[in-house]
């Protein structure tokens, strides 16, 4: 059995492997808030203005962004968080 620390049971393994998901892939907002590096008002208010795509429905109270549109997107506001 793997021990893991807690700060390491505390990262998604979306934000942990996002990297290696496909463009088809979703990430909630608690990810994109953590790629980003901002609160998630932060991350609404940049959806608002268009720095960020728009997430996509998912369920009645789902709300998931697309990996790939992510990725274009994280390349223009920051060229050193995508690499």
């Amino acid at each position: 059995m793997v021990q893991h620390t807690k700060n390491e049971r505390a990262i998604p393994d979306a934000l942990r492997h996002f990297d290696y998901l496909p463009d088809s892939a979703s990430v909630r907002l608690p990810v994109v808030a953590a790629l980003v590096g901002c609160s998630t008002a932060t991350v609404w208010r940049m959806v608002k203005r268009g720095t960020l795509p728009t997430p996509r429905q998912r369920g009645l109270r789902i709300t998931a962004w697309s990996v790939g549109e992510l990725r274009k997107a994280l390349a223009v506001v920051s060229p050193a968080v995508s690499a």
